[in-house]
């Protein structure tokens, strides 16, 4: 499978934003514009962005649905995340013209509602897992803590068409990916998408080689860490397997 690359832009109110730490940090880049940060994205060379509506992940709340509708009206494929673990709230960011949906990790507490709106949503939904070591721990509004044994337990026998595994404390930081906690996923032989930490080329393709399939960049591409032209003339590759 080619491998992806998704340049990553956080929304609260309307503006780029940075969840760290559990805070809300402004971000300056592209005068906090998201629509102009996307633009210059896809001036690189990017086919995927993913949004992260920071709003909804921290109160429940669709307050982002219209920065989407713009986002996803420029040429590129936009991966909508933050928060989401209802049909409801799938279908309005699907119908805001995102391509996938990334189900919040908090959702998989409850298997039997997970389950079913995984099979409702299939090609189209991104199982989020929110990682710190061997727990799930999502940074949203709701307060849970599971062992991320316990969910991939039975997601392996569920239809899942991706996974995207987020090292939460590596979230705005530029400190690497967590790649343990991706080759325990990449394990259940579905596609990865991995999060948190990546800034140089040198962690995208660490990041391949654990068998993952691809790899969302937030600040290192906001800030100009990475060059990113160089990091998306990866999109469409395949990475070598782990050996």
């Amino acid at each position: 499978m080619a491998f992806e690359v998704l340049c990553s832009v956080d929304l609260a109110g309307g503006r780029l934003v940075r969840l760290r730490g559990g805070k809300v940090e402004l971000v300056e880049a592209f005068g906090g514009d998201p629509v102009a940060a996307v633009r210059s994205f896809i001036e690189a060379g990017a086919g995927w962005v993913h949004v992260v509506d920071v709003d909804l992940a921290l109160t429940g709340e669709a307050r982002n649905l219209a920065v989407l509708e713009r986002i996803a009206g420029l040429d590129v494929c936009v991966q909508a995340s933050g928060g989401i673990a209802t049909s409801p709230l799938a279908t309005a960011a699907l119908e805001a013209g995102a391509a996938r949906v990334v189900l919040g990790s908090a959702a998989l507490a409850d298997r039997g509602s997970a389950t079913r709106l995984i099979e409702q949503m299939g090609e189209r939904l991104v199982v989020g897992l929110e990682v710190q070591g061997d727990r799930i721990r999502p940074r949203g509004a709701v307060d849970i803590e599971l062992p991320l044994a316990e969910p991939l337990a039975w997601l392996a026998s569920v239809e899942v068409s991706r996974f995207l595994v987020t090292a939460v404390t590596r979230v705005g930081g530029l400190g690497g990916p967590d790649l343990e906690a991706i080759r325990t996923v990449c394990a259940l032989g579905r596609p990865v998408l991995a999060a948190g930490g990546i800034a140089s080329i040198g962690d995208l393709r660490a990041v391949a080689e654990t068998g993952a399939t691809g790899a969302v960049v937030g600040r290192a591409a906001l800030e100009g860490a990475l060059d990113l032209a160089a990091a998306l003339a990866l999109r469409g590759k395949t990475p070598p397997r782990p050996r």
